[in-house]
């Protein structure tokens, strides 16, 4: 039997080999070539899913800016009164359509993977892979990046500690939770009710951050925020429009040019400044009649100019480059900046289809992005099986290390312009954690929910887990590492008074930590899958 499953593994193994992606005739390279064309490939879906998280980011932008009207009666001069306010809360916000956002390309690549292996008792390792690595990723580099960000001597601590002590709580919890129903309650499968309380358990973080942000008694920390962030965005401006739209830089990410001045926040998509709700008159019906057509020329207006922003979209895709920035670089700049479009020309037309994020509000430019992020993942997923099946590196290694760090860049780009832009940390830092608690709750939950009601309907049967013990080993060496990362933190706020920034020595050393964290949990759980531990 032994002789038989081994020679069925390398039939297997043979056949996946043999595949190939773009033309019949891979398959007849060698087994360097092909790995080298695989990565390279890989690395330009990488530069295509962050390309596309731009023009998410953008959409959201204008999802949370949207506000509703609401009528009420002035009680000292008993007249009709508009109230407009936002439909989202702050910290909703930011959770849901933010934190789900940036950890979409690692969401949609792990329900993809569930999916493609529906039907099979046994659930693959590239989805939990990708989002444990991803995990490790945003909280030991990009920290180590944020933390040098800020100019020499200058800090920028985390305004709003409470909300970021509820969101690091959960964010370590999901991480034990996953190791529990790995190893204690049902070692090495997941039963039907463990995926469901997984996704439930997003639910319950949405509402205890909620309770935090309004202080609610019993379910609160009394803890005193200093200043909210949409309190100091600036009013005038997208936060996410760039000047200068030849910028190479904004190519992959667009972000406002600007100084310290003009703050700018990738992260804040409440993108104007909110001192309260706005308050209108209702004028009388003769004075609305008698500009009922100027409403009407107003709705043709915004239509024709829709219209010329999505053919604008098309114009910018196929130019190489503009006047303005012509005039504003010299010509080592340009020429950089000219490379940059045209190896992202290809990504730059296809993503013009998607419709200006002005229309509806941004929902239907937010739709397609996760459209295209999701076909971006498949195609991850199809190049990890080959440079798997070429290469011989376990598929599990290449997920927590490649994948994750190529899905995690436009999180690591972000939270650099936070860092820069912002006077506090909320952004660069406690949107970390909150993303590590989407991957767990949504990314791991729902792939896994996905199998599990299929096994259970099918055939009755749990949903058991390919190189579970490698996968429960990655979370007690992220816990403990991630614990050491906190705890430096936490020390900077004690001795330095923020997270961020301060003497440049301290800054690099702690920037030197964090890297050493990352480098710890990689290697350990690169020779804890090899078998070598």
């Amino acid at each position: 039997m032994a002789g038989s499953s081994v020679g069925t593994v390398n039939m297997s193994s043979q056949k996946t080999c043999e595949d190939y992606l773009l033309f019949h005739g891979e398959s007849s390279l060698s087994e360097g070539m092909r790995a080298f064309l695989y990565l390279l490939a890989l690395a330009y879906c990488f530069m295509g899913l962050s390309a596309i998280t731009a023009r998410f980011f953008q959409s959201m932008e204008n999802i949370v800016k949207h506000t509703r009207e609401v009528v009420e009666i002035d009680p000292v001069t008993n007249t009709k009164v508009i109230r407009r306010e936002k439909f989202w809360n702050y910290v909703i916000a930011d959770i849901t359509l933010l934190a789900f956002g940036t950890s979409f390309p690692q969401i949609s690549l792990a329900t993809i993977d569930a999916i493609r292996n529906i039907g099979q008792l046994n659930a693959g390792g590239l989805g939990p892979g990708t989002l444990v690595g991803s995990a490790a990723f945003d909280l030991f580099p990009i920290h180590a990046v944020c933390v040098l960000v800020p100019k020499a001597g200058s800090l920028k601590k985390i305004s709003d500690v409470g909300v970021w002590l509820v969101e690091l709580f959960w964010s370590f919890w999901a991480y034990f939770w996953l190791y529990i129903i790995l190893e204690i309650w049902t070692p090495n499968m997941i039963t039907l009710l463990e995926a469901l309380l997984t996704v439930l358990q997003f639910g319950i973080l949405l509402l205890h951050a909620y309770a935090q942000d309004k202080r609610w008694p019993y379910l609160s920390i009394p803890l005193a925020r200093s200043e909210r962030p949409e309190d100091w965005v600036p009013e005038k401006g997208s936060v996410l429009e760039c000047e200068n739209k030849d910028n190479a830089f904004c190519e992959v990410l667009q972000v406002s040019e600007g100084n310290d001045t003009n703050i700018v926040d990738i992260f804040s998509i409440h993108s104007s400044k909110d001192p309260g709700p706005s308050y209108q008159t209702i004028p009388d019906c003769d004075f609305m009649e008698s500009t009922a057509s100027v409403s009407t020329v107003k709705i043709i207006e915004e239509k024709l100019s829709l219209f010329a922003a999505w053919k604008r979209q098309f114009v910018d895709a196929v130019t190489s480059e503009s006047k303005t920035s012509k005039k504003a670089s010299n010509i080592h700049q340009r020429i950089v900046r000219c490379i940059m479009r045209a190896i992202l020309a290809p990504w730059r037309l296809l993503f013009a289809f998607v419709p200006p994020y002005d229309i509806a509000h941004g929902w239907i430019s937010f739709i397609c992005s996760l459209l295209f992020i999701s076909g971006i993942a498949y195609v991850v997923t199809k190049l990890t099986d080959l440079i798997s099946c070429v290469t011989g590196i376990n598929s599990y290694v290449i997920a927590f290390t490649a994948l994750a760090s190529g899905t995690s860049w436009p999180d690591l780009v972000a939270s650099k312009i936070a860092a820069e832009r912002q006077i506090t940390a909320d952004s660069a830092i406690a949107n970390i954690t909150c993303s590590n608690s989407v991957n767990i709750y949504i990314g791991i939950g729902v792939p896994w929910l996905i199998d599990t009601v299929y096994n259970f309907f099918a055939y009755k049967e749990p949903l058991y887990i390919d190189n579970a013990e490698g996968l429960s080993f990655s979370l007690l060496v992220f816990f403990v590492t991630s614990a050491g990362c906190i705890a430096v933190l936490v020390l900077r706020r004690l001795t330095l008074g923020a997270e961020l920034g301060g003497p440049r020595l301290w800054a690099w050393l702690t920037s030197a930590y964090f890297m050493f964290l990352w480098v710890v949990f990689v290697v350990l759980s690169s020779l804890k899958v090899s078998g070598k531990i």
